[in-house]
This record gives structure tokens, C-alpha cells and sequence, in this order.
């Protein structure tokens, strides 16, 4: 009886260590889509800390640990985490690179791009964003976050079969509660279409697309990167013939270089934010993403 017991007791543990599927993903949105997949079963990782950039990453013997021992790792792939794939390689369960998913709407940089300046330090900026290569900024686009989503439920049900029901509802929930979303935002937004701003890098171009909106030009220059003067001059006629208009950097650091370029003209200086490094690991927090590239671009603009 006693080693009945114990037997029974053992397939308890083990279907509960089975059900505890250790998701890690690169970057923090993939870790918040993940969170509303996973909300009230699991709680997903992310390797990426706050504030780091996954343009130029350079992984830590912890972080290559992690990445060994996740059953399932979610990347956006090697247009964006160019320090992946070497560590990658050495995985036996699952790597999805989500830029490979059927059903993506994928984007590329493209000619008619301003980059104000951008015959200096053009190859610094983060892989140069050249024409004709992938934006790898996918995330930003609701209907991408959907495909994610539903390849996720997907994986986390085959290796965790008892909460498959769960994954699907969560699933469900979430692909409701974006579409809500979705169209507040058209009507946050629809107000701001046509105003000029102007941003430090070129990460938004998916959340523009599905808003109506369009930035100005691009101040492409690489945080560690000092200017030159011609370069500066040229960005800041770019925002004398603007007129009234926002420029947006992004956390956690405001280049100096916006103080500059914006003294004694009509320009606002505020943030955008396309990695949500504030934002609360929940089943809610790829949405308050969203929520909030909204409320910054148009709370900036409408002040014009």
C-alpha cells in the first residue's frame, strides 16, 4: 500500500513539473503576448534586462544558461537578435523565431525614408536599417501580436496538454480584448494624422502603418556616436522648416543631442517607449504597450 502511495504521489509530481513549461523570450513584448497566453498558468521570462538593446546585446554565462534550460524560446529573429543564433544553435527543444510565422505582416526600410543627416555616421545606426532589409519591429502591429499569440498557445498546449483549454481561452480573451483596443486607438489617433514629429530611431514604422500616422524624418545617430557639425545643422533645418512638431526619443536615456537641435524652436521633447519597459508582466500588458505609444504620440501632437 505504502508503495502504492508513493507511486501515485510520484505521477502527481510529475504531471505538475510537466505543466510548469518554462517559456523564455528574447525581448519584453514577446514576454508580455506570452503572459496573456499563459495568465493564470505560468509566468513567462525574458533575457533581455530592462533598457537593453537587442540591436547590440552581448550575452552573459547566466543568459546562455537560460537559454538551455527554457522548454520553449521565443525570438523575433536574426534581423533583430544578431547575438542569438550562435547560442541558439545548441538548443534541443523548441526556438521559434517569430519573424518566420506564417501570417505575419511583415514590413521593409524603404527609399523614401528622411533620414536628416544620414550622409554621416549613416553605418552606426543600429545595422543601418538599410533600404530593402527587414523592420524587424514587428511587434508593434496588433495583427502580428495575434499570429504570436496563436503560435504560442499552440506550443504551450502540446507540452502542456492538461491546460491546453486554458491556453485556448486566454487565447480567445486576448485576441477580443486587442480587437477593443484596435479601434480605440484609430480613434485616439485619428485626430494627430498629418502632424510632424520626428524620432531618433526608426521603430515605429508597424504602429504608424496601422494608425494613419508618419513621422518626419529620422535623427539616425548612435548613442555612443558625437555628431559632427554639419550633421547636427542639417537636423536642425529639418526642424526649422517643420514648424511646431515633437521629437521622440526613447528610454531609458534622452540623447543630449535632442536639447540641442530643439533650442529656441517650437519643438516638444517627449518619448516613445516601442520596448514597454515599464510596463507590468501581466495578461494585460501588451495592451497598455499599445495604450501608451498612443497617449505619447498624441498627447505630444495635439499640444502643438
Amino acid at each position: 500500500m505504502k508503495s502504492f502511495l508513493s507511486l501515485c504521489l510520484l505521477t502527481v509530481l510529475s504531471a505538475t513539473a510537466q505543466a510548469e513549461v518554462r517559456l523564455l523570450t528574447s525581448i519584453k513584448p514577446l514576454q508580455l503576448i506570452a503572459a496573456a497566453v499563459q495568465d493564470g498558468v505560468g509566468q513567462p521570462d525574458v533575457l533581455l534586462p530592462p533598457g537593453a538593446s537587442p540591436h547590440h546585446y552581448a550575452l552573459r554565462p547566466s543568459d546562455v544558461r537560460r537559454v538551455g534550460e527554457a522548454d520553449l524560446l521565443y525570438w523575433i529573429g536574426p534581423d533583430l537578435e544578431g547575438f542569438l543564433p550562435r547560442v541558439l544553435s545548441g538548443r534541443s527543444a523548441p526556438s521559434v523565431a517569430v519573424q518566420s510565422l506564417p501570417g505575419l505582416q511583415l514590413r521593409h526600410f524603404a527609399e523614401g525614408h528622411e533620414h536628416a543627416g544620414a550622409d554621416e555616421d549613416h553605418d552606426e545606426h543600429d545595422h543601418a536599417h538599410r533600404p530593402g532589409t527587414l523592420d524587424a519591429h514587428l511587434w508593434l502591429l496588433p495583427a502580428n501580436a495575434r499570429v504570436i499569440a496563436t503560435q504560442m498557445a499552440a506550443a504551450l498546449a502540446a507540452a502542456d496538454p492538461s491546460n491546453a483549454a486554458r491556453y485556448q481561452a486566454n487565447l480567445k480573451a486576448f485576441e477580443q480584448r486587442l480587437g477593443a483596443l484596435d479601434q480605440r486607438l484609430k480613434q485616439r489617433l485619428q485626430a494627430v494624422a498629418g502632424k510632424p514629429y520626428f524620432v531618433f530611431h526608426e521603430a515605429f514604422d508597424y504602429f504608424e502603418a496601422a494608425y494613419g500616422l508618419e513621422h518626419a524624418g529620422v535623427f539616425s545617430v548612435a548613442a555612443e556616436v558625437q555628431p559632427g557639425a554639419r550633421h547636427v545643422a542639417a537636423m536642425r533645418a529639418r526642424l526649422q522648416q517643420a514648424g511646431p512638431s515633437c521629437v521622440f526619443s526613447e528610454p531609458p536615456l534622452r540623447p543630449r543631442l535632442a536639447e540641442t537641435l530643439s533650442a529656441g524652436l517650437p519643438v516638444k521633447l517627449a518619448e516613445l517607449d516601442a520596448l514597454g519597459s515599464g510596463v507590468a508582466v501581466d495578461a494585460q500588458g501588451y495592451e497598455r504597450l499599445l495604450s501608451n505609444l498612443a497617449e505619447s504620440l498624441g498627447g505630444c501632437l495635439e499640444a502643438l
